[in-house]
């Protein structure tokens, strides 16, 4: 498989994403969508604003994702309040409406740490075996596992 070779050049990233570039659509659109967010969350509830998303807008409409249902009724209760704090930004004068949606976000669980207890009689044997080991990288690991007995009371 051979790469061919283009004709134009790299091009900087100013150019790529501002003005006339191929990526200035999206960059406007991700602009739009993060002043649509930040105004929505500067006038709803405290509790309410940080489970509210704004996910896109597409055909006249918003996508506003939450994280749950409870947050997904009080919206439907909501939507001609946040249509009329949406017209007050001009950009979004041609928002008919909100697609509502729940996507539950996941926490990462962190495995539960396991630690081991090595008993003080099996460390004395892992200890006597590291005495009798002539390879010094063994004698070392041993030694090393031996010193993590559980201290005598």
């Amino acid at each position: 498989m051979s790469i061919k070779v283009k004709g134009s050049r790299a091009q900087p990233m100013s150019r790529l994403l501002g003005g006339g570039g191929e990526l200035a659509p999206l960059m406007r659109t991700a602009k739009l969508i993060a002043r649509a967010q930040q105004h929505l969350r500067d006038h709803l509830p405290d509790e309410v604003g940080e489970h509210v998303h704004v996910g896109g807008f597409r055909e006249g409409k918003l996508t506003i994702i939450t994280d749950r249902a409870v947050w997904l009724t009080w919206l439907r209760y909501e939507q001609q309040r946040l249509l009329t704090l949406l017209h007050q930004l001009p950009e979004f004068a041609a928002v008919t409406g909100f697609t509502l949606k729940v996507r539950p976000v996941r926490p990462l669980k962190v495995p539960a740490r396991q630690v081991r207890q090595l008993p003080a009689p099996a460390a004395a044997e892992i200890a006597a075996c590291a005495a009798d080991t002539e390879d010094p990288r063994l004698k070392r690991a041993l030694e090393r596992l031996a010193s993590h007995a559980q201290p005598l009371d």
